[in-house]
């Protein structure tokens, strides 16, 4: 069983997010690069934090067009589980693969910092019976203000889409939103970072339990 995490020009997290699936959590994972159009045996999919492309035009608004984004799809259609991480979130709302979008914080500024994140009950796995009432992540972002009309955020409450939520709102997020799933729950998208929050000497170990969380919905992880 592997996961596949994808590495575009400028990703920066991607060899964090194969440390802590590979050698935190015990699940084969290697690098794919952007270039390939085929994701291969790969049970999962990992797309990472950075600056695709400079983050020129807009973040991840170049990165959707790459070769291996055609294959990610595709296994996300066919049920394959997805999590986008940062720039991976917005990469997958470029891509269409989740609503919304992700725009300029309020502040104009970069925020680097440790954020609280309360849990919603969206899945079986991403709830507060396997991940805690709160948890804390790092946040690295400059565009990390997710936006989505009225309609859409009503649909992402009725159909309990939304993951997690800022306990304090650092980028002017509608609704706190920090991370959301599609509607068929298999694809997964959060601006902090789980991939930095796996071992004690990180801010918290929060974020093991998340990917396991995502690892579960293709059972690639022990409960």
């Amino acid at each position: 069983m592997e996961v596949a995490v994808i590495q575009f020009p400028g990703s920066n997290c991607d060899m964090d997010a194969i440390h802590a699936v590979k050698d935190v959590i015990g699940v084969e994972a290697r690098l794919l690069w952007h270039k390939e159009t085929s994701l291969g045996n790969a049970d999962a999919v990992i797309v990472p934090g950075g600056f695709s492309y400079g983050d020129y035009l807009r973040c991840g608004a170049i990165a959707k067009v790459s070769p291996i984004m055609a294959a990610v799809k595709a296994f996300a259609g066919s049920g394959g589980p997805v999590i986008g991480i940062c720039n991976g979130f917005q990469i997958l709302c470029e891509s269409g693969l989740l609503p919304g979008a992700l725009v300029m914080n309020t502040g104009l500024e970069f925020i680097c910092d440790t954020q609280e994140l309360a849990v919603q009950n969206s899945t079986e796995h991403f709830c507060k019976a396997s991940l805690g009432e709160t948890i804390r992540l790092p946040i690295a972002h400059g565009e990390g203000n997710y936006r989505i009309d009225e309609a859409g955020l009503a649909q992402l409450e009725a159909n309990k889409q939304i993951l997690f939520r800022y306990a304090s709102n650092p980028n002017g997020a509608i609704g706190d939103i920090a991370g959301i799933r599609n509607e068929a729950g298999n694809v997964f998208g959060m601006m902090p970072h789980p991939e930095r929050a796996v071992e004690g000497f990180m801010p918290s170990t929060d974020g093991e339990k998340v990917l396991r969380a995502f690892l579960r919905s293709r059972k690639l992880a022990a409960a």
